[in-house]
């Protein structure tokens, strides 16, 4: 691993230990021990920050010049293995009950890699401009893909649990909520609006771009401060194990499952072949968390697993590039 990703690695701790100090010391809530900022800030996250960010790269991307090989590489074996881990944890959620919710989180977090503040830099420092190119493509449509994917899934598990609660409702009334609740929905509306500007073929006014602009580059810190703070007011509990088990299988199980499916059914190689590996071997990024606080469910294992992850990357990362070099 090179020394940038090294220090990339420990800015990204050391913000995250900044937001847990500020936690503890509840400089957030000093009058109140009832109150929540980590909810707080998962919501103006969730409600401004992410929109604009989402809305911004939606409306901008240029959809002619995307490597539609590589990025099926990239994202359907991570969108099945997603998949496939909801479904084993709806399953298992009903010996566990645990919240309607659970099992899109964990999802999520089985999935959704930290691409910004750790993949830009080891895209960089790897593979030059040519694989970085390439990478940001993946970030372009990183969020869209899979936080919509779950954003679905979730709300069709919540709109049943709630006709079952219910008692009075059928399967189309199921499908209406899901459908609503899914578009009418902070991660999906400024996705859905985004692709409507985009085929307009209209280029963003400047004030609009340097607002969103402006939004958007708030993500990434509000979201480690987050992490911290999540830590300190929620804890880590019980949730060590099941963050190692989701730390393993982000690190070590996705990224198998994209080099098997990129090099032998689509036959990547060279630097896309590298570059989509690499992406799905980053940690766990900091979407689940606001995903989870979105939904009040397993916050703190969440924040757990992207400490965990985070850290374990250091020792995970050269073995994938090993992997990479023997290939050729």
């Amino acid at each position: 691993m090179s020394l940038t990703i090294f220090v990339k690695l420990l800015a990204l701790v050391a913000v995250v230990a900044i937001g847990y100090a500020v936690g503890r010391a509840r400089w957030l809530s000093p009058d109140s021990k009832d109150a929540d900022p980590a909810r707080t800030l998962s919501h103006a996250a969730f409600y401004i920050f992410v929109p604009a960010l989402l809305f911004r790269t939606t409306a901008r991307l240029d959809l002619h010049a995307l490597p539609w090989r590589t990025l099926i590489a990239f994202f359907v074996p991570i969108s099945i293995a997603m998949i496939g881990v909801y479904a084993w944890q709806r399953y298992w959620n009903r010996r566990d009950r645990l919240p309607v919710a659970a099992p899109a989180v964990r999802a999520m977090s089985a999935g959704f890699g930290n691409t910004v503040q750790v993949g830009i830099p080891m895209a960089a420092a790897l593979f030059g401009e040519a694989g970085l190119a390439i990478h940001i493509t993946l970030v372009s449509l990183h969020a869209l893909t899979l936080l919509t994917l779950m954003t679905a899934l979730v709300e069709l598990d919540l709109a049943r649990e709630q006709v079952k609660a219910s008692g009075s409702g059928d399967l189309w009334t199921t499908l209406q909520t899901t459908v609503r609740n899914t578009v009418v929905h902070p991660v999906v509306l400024p996705v859905v609006a985004g692709m409507i500007w985009n085929f307009t073929g209209w280029p963003l006014p400047g004030v609009a771009d340097e607002l969103l602009q402006m939004l958007g580059q708030a993500v990434v810190p509000l979201c480690l401060v987050l992490i911290g703070i999540s830590l300190a007011y929620y804890g880590i509990g019980g949730s060590v194990r099941s963050a190692v088990i989701i730390s393993a299988g982000k690190l070590l199980v996705i990224p198998l499952l994209v080099l098997v499916f990129a090099r032998w059914a689509l036959g990547l190689q060279g630097i896309p072949l590298a570059v989509v590996v690499m992406a799905a071997a980053l940690p766990v990024g900091s979407n689940p968390l606001i995903f989870a606080q979105r939904y009040g469910t397993l916050q703190s294992e969440t924040s757990t697993a992207i400490l965990v992850s985070t850290m374990a990357f250091a020792l995970t990362a050269p073995l994938w590039l090993l992997v990479l070099a023997w290939l050729g």
